[in-house]
């Protein structure tokens, strides 16, 4: 596995990478105030923690010596002034009262904290995703170590768990240093020294709970660091599972014609299986983890009492030393052992991390070869190409040095064999290919490209025919008139409906549907991508018809494997674009 995924330190790194830009944007101000805030807050709530284990000694002081009058005192009284201590004693009452109000509000603003900068990160994933099209050229990626899976999950559940949990166990760390800065003392000077081979230790419980922690992080490390891997490998397991679910879910209709309810079975049955034995292999490694950590952490109950007992029963400490000194121990260990306890959850930011680094990484590298590929000059009176050359990303070409104009005027059909490169020079005319040498001239003019598979975006069947104009661009009589015009009266009274029209509509009728968004947009150049494969002969012979009895001033290429009448015909062969004698129907 990448040593990016398995180095702690690295994630470090890159976790900072991904929060930097948010601390330093139009939003820094409000972002740091709010941290501010949380950290004070952590930090009162230790303070109340270190007071309390005072209070503590305090009390059961108080019970060894039957004082039932200081005993209540300290648990009802806003204050309590002892003859031990020059200080005066909040009550239980008081510090109860200011720990709620501090840790509700401190969770309160971390929250707001959390979905302020999720939003944040979340707007500029989103925008770094669609610029310069990088959400298509990582589609076409498919060599090993470029392949990123599942976008969607990146940007809506890995960006919501790495700032819940960067900011849950950085404040957790904060507060468990604050805590160690805390107690530290405290527990050096309470715990006395100790005589051991007539060497006299100072404040021995301090140097006991270092050790005991020591040895317990090492521990940990080596028990669980396969653990990052793997969850790292079950996040990518869950999202492929979950999508070919999606799969099934938007392609029922070919599913139940092709009577393939049993290979989809198998194929979700056998994706499963992989985020199964995944999280088998996570559960027997969490196995050896939590037997270790529990373990570890009841131990650390008992211990420092078992420590502490021989200077008990020597009469060195008293009572409430003996009820302060666990809880004060249990503070600098538990501190000490931040990591032993935060480990699976440590496990789990770093794949978060990892993913969403290599995710920004290759939005990144996607926006920069948008850049690449064949030059788009200025648009001129015609479609030219000079010299192009069209290679597919492992490098196979094409097209090879083709040069060719094409003036407006004429409606023009491209065939050749399939594989041939079609639809490549569909999406380099479009200015879409990134890769490839040459220059393209686009005509002037208002451009629109219909491809293969019409796209239909959530929502009304108006919203589908107005796309990507907004809806209310579009009128009902505009919209009903080219339905019409393709034969497609039957949806009109369905105009306004908001349904799944990828699903609802038959291949014909989303064929007709996305060629009325052509007569609806009126553009200049045209060009579609096999848009009557799915229609019969005479539907196609209406359906042309109509298209340039609606658009006369609009010049149309369209690829096609049928014989289209068109006075100007180009066939593409492996390497090359030639001009071929005009097509007539048969």
């Amino acid at each position: 596995m990448n040593e990016r995924i398995t180095n702690f330190l690295t994630g470090l790194r890159e976790a900072w990478s991904l929060a930097k830009p948010y601390f330093k944007s139009e939003e820094k101000w409000g972002a740091f105030a709010l941290l501010a805030a949380v950290v004070v807050m952590n930090l009162i709530v230790v303070g109340i923690n270190v007071v309390l284990t005072y209070w503590n000694n305090d009390f059961f002081n108080a019970i060894q010596v039957y004082d039932s009058a200081t005993c209540f005192a300290l648990l009802i009284k806003p204050l309590v002034h002892l003859k031990t201590s020059p200080y005066p004693m909040p009550g239980f009452d008081v510090l109860v009262v200011a720990y709620i109000f501090l840790a509700t509000y401190a969770f309160y603003f971390n929250q707001m904290l959390q979905i302020k900068w999720r939003q944040w990160l979340t707007i500029h994933y989103v925008e770094n995703w669609l610029s310069k099209r990088a959400y298509y050229i990582i589609s076409l990626q498919h060599a090993p170590g470029t392949v990123v899976d599942n976008p969607d999950q990146r940007i809506s559940e890995d960006l919501r768990d790495y700032t819940a949990n960067t900011l849950a166990l950085g404040m957790d760390f904060i507060t468990n240093l604050v805590t160690l800065v805390s107690f530290i003392a405290e527990l050096y000077i309470i715990s006395g020294p100790i005589t051991l081979f007539g060497v006299t230790v100072p404040g021995y419980m301090l140097w006991v709970a270092v050790l005991y922690s020591a040895i317990g992080t090492g521990l940990t490390q080596l028990i669980g660091r396969k653990l990052v891997p793997l969850s790292f490998n079950q996040q990518r397991l869950e999202a492929n599972f979950r999508y070919r679910l999606i799969r099934v879910r938007d392609n029922p209709e070919a599913i139940a014609l092709a009577k393939s309810e049993s290979d989809e079975h198998g194929a979700l049955t056998e994706s499963f299986q992989y985020v199964r034995d995944n999280f088998w292999a996570i559960m027997r490694r969490t196995m050896g983890l939590n037997f270790f950590t529990n373990g570890f952490s009841q131990i650390a109950y008992i211990f420092p009492l078992v420590v502490i007992l021989p200077r008990y029963f020597a009469k060195k400490v008293g009572f409430g030393a003996l009820a302060q000194i666990p809880m004060v121990f249990g503070q600098v260990q538990g501190a000490l052992s931040w990591f032993v306890t935060n480990y699976p959850n440590l496990v789990t930011w770093r794949a978060t991390v990892s993913r969403l680094y290599s995710f920004r990484e290759a939005m990144d590298a996607a926006r920069e070869a948008a850049g690449n590929g064949p030059h788009l000059r200025e648009p001129g009176a015609a479609l030219a190409f000079s010299h192009l050359t069209l290679t597919l990303p492992d490098g196979r070409k094409l097209l090879n040095k083709s040069s060719l104009t094409l003036p407006p005027g004429e409606m023009i059909t491209l065939t050749g064999p399939s594989g041939a490169g079609k639809s490549t020079l569909f999406r380099a005319i479009a200015g879409i290919w990134p890769f490839g040498e040459g220059t393209i001239t686009q005509p002037q003019g208002r451009l629109l490209f219909l491809p293969q598979k019409p796209y239909f975006p959530l929502g009304s069947l108006k919203r589908a025919l107005a796309y990507p104009a907004p809806e209310h661009s579009l009128t009902d009589s505009a919209a009903e008139d080219a339905l019409r015009a393709l034969s497609l009266e039957t949806l009109i009274p369905r105009l306004n409906e908001t349904e799944n029209w990828g699903l609802i509509l038959s291949g014909g009728e989303q064929a007709r549907v996305q060629l009325a968004r052509a007569l609806i947009a009126q553009p200049d150049w045209l060009f579609l991508d096999e848009p009557t494969a799915s229609l019969d002969p005479d539907l196609t012979a209406k359906t042309m018809a109509s298209l340039k009895s609606r658009l006369p001033r609009t010049t149309i290429m369209v690829i096609t494997h049928q014989a289209l009448e068109a006075p100007r015909h180009l066939h593409l062969t492996p390497g090359s674009l030639i001009p071929a004698p005009a097509l007539s129907p048969t």
